[in-house]
């Protein structure tokens, strides 16, 4: 549709033809996303002529016509100056059914909102996903937010969640993630101010229906209950995205630890949820983690302490069904091949601190990881355990995905060198080794508890075992051993000769450890130092 006839025909339509008119426009460019750069100033004039027309008293089904359009055009971020303003915004936020710069809800508002029409309902639908649009565009229009106050609105409707249609409460909770993603100085005020993280606790724990057992212990989901409907599970996913936002703030307080032990314990009830395709469980299960690494490291017990509904006797009585199904998502993660800096790592880096500050989770997940030795033949990184598979990690391209692996490798092993080459052999862990200056072996700061497996039959009989390959290797034949020492000598110098040339080329550069175990080069480590002979008199 011509963009110059349109805002002429605009000009003059009565409200009827301008519905229809819009409804034209929004059909024929409902796919579009790339806009062409010579019409944005008409585009930005039909933002205008649009805003004018929701500014009048207009029916329910031309509002939702504009709003559609205005849709469309929100996708292109040059033409929202009409719309980034304070009264395109308020326009917007009133036929969102936002109340600007007022967080308390009443019981009247509620009823109201129950009382209103499907068509009014998909009117603050559209306003919802245009506010979506022209907030993540718009630098201008976030900061009109904040001076308006719409994050204190917003908390607000968060209130009569329980009334909400599943879209309107949909897109509340996306608008809100958004801005509490684009305005890190809005997170304090929703946080202290607002107390959004309760808020949002709660419209989790509805809509998840969480049933109470304990103080911090939610009934297990019956074995023949019906898996998550794709609604509930649409809304959960836009509330946990947000509550990892607020949760990203370090400074917290005693009200905020017990608002974070709730969470982690609903947390765990979604982790034993099934939703309706394993794609949105492993999708629920993903932000399960990426909350629960931004929650206190002494919240995690929440995952395992269940006294109502028991544990195993093994593990002090705890419940690791949970932990479990981590292992499992961490598991089918790596299976995946792909995509380890934001699939793995955040599940990889949560059971590392689990375990490092929880005995009973340590414990459970090395027996499940890194169970006693038996065979000692392969390769560490042969084979298809999960052992085998994070020793391979190890030495992955990416310095990220490779170190939280040997992370929760050493944290496994009590941070013991010596354990955990066992598991590793020497050229899989040098790289955490330098990192951790361990190179001379010893062990890590952290002080863990005095259990220690004892090594299998197995192991024992099989050694020695190569340190550097960690694995039983066949017998090879000495090169050497049919050279005079002649031919011995000459090798020697060859190599010695090649080693220095590289050298001096810096092409290599030979290494020493220091006494701390950190690397040095090598005539450094070599050097005495003048301390050490200062008592020694010479002739």
């Amino acid at each position: 549709m011509d963009l110059n006839g349109l805002l002429s025909q605009l000009e003059s339509a009565n409200e009827e033809d301008a519905e229809k008119l819009l409804r034209r426009y929004s059909q024929e460019n409902t796919q579009t996303f790339k806009f062409d750069q010579k019409e944005e100033a008409l585009r930005s004039k039909l933002c205008q002529s649009v805003l004018a027309l929701l500014g009048r008293q207009v029916r329910p089904g031309c509002q939702q016509a504009c709003l559609e359009t205005l849709r469309i055009l929100s996708r292109d971020k040059r033409v929202l100056g009409p719309v980034a303003t304070m009264d395109g915004m308020l326009v917007l936020t009133r036929m969102a059914m936002l109340r600007a710069g007022q967080e308390d809800g009443d019981g009247q508002e509620t009823a109201q909102d129950g009382a209103r029409s499907e068509e009014e309902k998909r009117v603050a639908v559209e306003a919802l996903k245009c506010l979506c649009n022209v907030v993540y565009n718009s630098a201008a229009a976030q900061q009109v937010c904040v001076d308006m106050q719409l994050a204190r609105g917003l908390c607000g409707s968060l209130r009569s969640a329980r009334t909400w249609q599943h879209e309107v409460g949909l897109f509340i909770l996306r608008l809100f993630f958004l801005l509490s993603a684009l305005r890190p100085d809005v997170r304090g005020v929703l946080r202290k101010d607002c107390h959004a993280v309760r808020l949002l606790t709660e419209v989790l724990e509805h809509t998840l229906d969480v049933r109470w057992v304990g103080t911090y212990e939610a009934a297990q989901p019956e074995p023949q209950a019906l898996p998550l409907r794709a609604e509930n599970n649409e809304r959960a996913m836009e509330a946990l995205k947000a509550l990892f936002n607020l949760t990203l703030s370090e400074s917290r307080n005693e009200e905020d630890d017990h608002q974070f032990r709730l969470l982690a314990a609903i947390l765990r009830h979604l982790l034993m949820l099934k939703t309706e395709t394993e794609e949105k469980t492993e999708e629920a299960h993903s932000h399960a983690v990426n909350l629960l690494n931004n929650l206190p490291v002494s919240c995690l017990d929440v995952l395992i302490d269940m006294p109502v509904l028991g544990g195993v006797e093994e593990y002090g009585g705890k419940n690791m069904e949970a932990v479990q199904v981590l292992l499992d998502f961490m598991e089918r993660r790596i299976d995946k091949g792909s995509n380890y800096k934001e699939g793995l790592t955040p599940v990889l880096s949560l059971l590392t601190e689990g375990s490092r500050c929880h005995r009973e989770i340590r414990r459970y997940i090395k027996t499940q990881v890194l169970p006693p030795l038996k065979d000692v033949k392969n390769r560490p990184e042969v084979g298809t355990t999960v052992r085998n598979k994070l020793v391979r990690l190890m030495t992955h391209v990416d310095m990220g995905v490779k170190q939280t692996a040997a992370e929760f490798l050493f944290v496994l092993c009590k941070e013991s060198v010596d354990n955990l080459l066992k598991y590793t052999g020497y050229g899989n862990a040098a790289g955490l080794l330098v990192a951790r200056g361990l190179l001379a072996g010893g062990r890590g700061e952290t002080q863990y508890s005095e259990d220690e497996d004892s090594d299998t039959d197995e192991y024992k009989s099989a050694k020695p075992i190569n340190p550097i390959t960690g694995h039983v290797e066949e017998p090879m034949p000495n090169p050497i051993e049919e050279m005079t020492e002649e031919q011995k000598e000459y090798e020697a110098e060859k190599l010695a000769n090649m080693f220095d040339k590289l050298s001096r080329q810096n092409v290599i550069r030979p290494m020493g450890v220091r006494p701390d175990g950190t690397l040095a080069p090598l005539e450094e480590t070599l050097v005495c130092r003048p301390e050490e002979n200062s008592d020694t008199d010479s002739d």
